[in-house]
């Protein structure tokens, strides 16, 4: 399934979710103008498990940051930038700008943190704000379930849209991960999505967008 759109209109402008988009795309222009060094450049600022385990050095640690914010390609970003796009301003609009952009570093942060434990001795160099937005995804899920989603689905060689309940659309998306993060467990090193970053993201969303959440008196009052 995959959502096109939500009917869920804001009342303030998400300035927040526009400038991460803005610069998650200026930082992958920015990836694809160096050519050679490219790669050069993903491993010295993407995060890499056995750099933060092993040595726990102030670059490695800043590396969670810094890896929230590149792409490994432009299928990567696009996806990413939908997902934040459609669900972003829905959660930015009901905590807030400041509280937002500290819940989406945060969120980010447990699903780096949640990709290390999983994947302690990887040398594969991770990036992308997945598990950032798996949080913002949470934590839509739990302020915002029945809201309806546009979500084209895919049956054979049929393509079908239709509008479903954002806790159907999210419910399922968090189930894959559950299950494919599963299947990962103790298996070989290799490349490829980190689902329990994802899934890390996904379960820090439901409870800091709780937390982070305004007052339902403070909202209503906002929202006249």
């Amino acid at each position: 399934m995959i959502p096109i759109r939500d009917e869920n209109p804001t009342h303030s402008v998400p300035i927040i979710t526009y400038l991460l988009i803005a610069l998650n795309i200026i930082v992958f222009i920015f990836q694809t103008m160096l050519g050679s060094y490219t790669e050069s450049f993903i491993y010295q600022f993407a995060l890499i498990p056995a750099d933060v385990t092993s040595t726990l050095s102030l670059d490695s640690l800043a590396n969670i940051f810094t890896s929230m914010f590149m792409h490994a390609g432009l299928a990567h970003l696009g996806g990413n930038m939908l997902y934040l796009w459609i669900f972003g301003d829905n959660v930015e609009d009901r905590m807030g700008r400041g509280r937002y952009l500290f819940f989406y570093i945060l969120g980010g942060t447990v699903a780096s943190l949640a990709h290390i434990l999983t994947n302690p001795g990887s040398q594969i160099p991770t990036v992308g704000a997945s598990g950032a937005i798996a949080a913002v995804l949470g934590a839509y899920l739990v302020l915002f379930p029945r809201q309806k989603v546009l979500t084209l689905i895919p049956l054979g060689f049929w393509l079908r849209m239709t509008m479903l309940p954002a806790s159907l659309v999210l419910g399922v998306w968090f189930l894959f991960q559950f299950f494919q993060g599963v299947l990962t467990l103790g298996g070989p090193d290799v490349g490829g999505v980190a689902f329990w970053a994802h899934i890390g993201g996904f379960i820090s969303g439901v409870i800091f967008g709780l937390l982070f959440k305004k007052p339902e008196s403070e909202y209503q009052a906002y929202h006249w």
